[in-house]
């Protein structure tokens, strides 16, 4: 029998044999361009800014997620979806695991966050669309240099409906502002979401490591098999 790790290897081995394809096409599309970087090279200061098209993510049979810095932005594929958690994978293995929608770990960015835990009720597990007023929920983060169960407090509000436009097609989203505190390292991070109102998907969010890092992530092709 075929483990889940044992498919998540072959799959990932299959996303780097793509890469490697769309890299040799040599610029055919702004989705080879992103492939040639790396996320890690970009949130340290690259300055290599990706404008995604329909047609360069249609061109790639898997799903996509734009990852942006202030130093410029990269698009990742999916490689596997451990009950209900999504890793996202740059050229060069870099990568952002996110569920329902939040930054829960990452892999090589320096700084990083190591694991999230979250509380059985938490909104972001019944879905942010279910949200009517303001609420104040917990999440655990543990953070490199053995910095674990890190308590932080998370103040969710709806913020309205708002119209975000991604590669060209208009979305109305409905838009939720976080405030997330963490005393004990010294963390205040103000993220928003915009939600789908329907099925919950995060089609785009801002988000914060602690340690200063902010990346704006953004649904190009997402990944269908979640809360519908």
């Amino acid at each position: 029998m075929t483990s889940t790790t044992d498919l998540a290897i072959r799959r990932v081995g299959l996303l780097c044999l793509l890469f490697a394809v769309v890299v040799a096409m040599g610029g055919c599309s702004n989705v080879a361009s992103a492939t040639r970087g790396t996320l890690g090279l970009l949130i340290h200061g690259t300055n290599s800014h990706v404008v995604p098209t329909p047609a360069g993510v249609a061109a790639i049979p898997y799903a996509q997620l734009q990852v942006t810095s202030k130093d410029g932005s990269a698009v990742l594929v999916l490689g596997n979806v451990d009950h209900g958690r999504e890793a996202w994978y740059s050229a060069d293995k870099e990568i952002v695991f996110l569920r329902d929608g939040v930054l829960v770990k990452t892999w090589h960015l320096r700084p990083d966050i190591v694991s999230t835990h979250f509380p059985p009720d938490s909104p972001f597990l019944t879905g942010l669309q279910h949200l009517r007023a303001a609420v104040t929920t917990t999440r655990t983060l543990d953070l490199p240099d053995y910095r674990y169960g890190v308590e932080a407090t998370s103040h969710l509000v709806p913020a309205g409906m708002h119209d975000v436009v991604i590669l060209g097609r208009t979305h109305h989203l409905l838009r939720i502002d976080e405030t997330l505190v963490a005393p004990a390292i010294h963390f205040r991070a103000d993220n928003v979401y915009w939600v789908d109102p329907t099925t919950g998907l995060v089609w785009k969010s801002r988000q914060s490591i602690p340690g200063g890092l902010i990346l704006t992530l953004t649904q190009l092709k997402p990944y269908r098999g979640g809360r519908s």
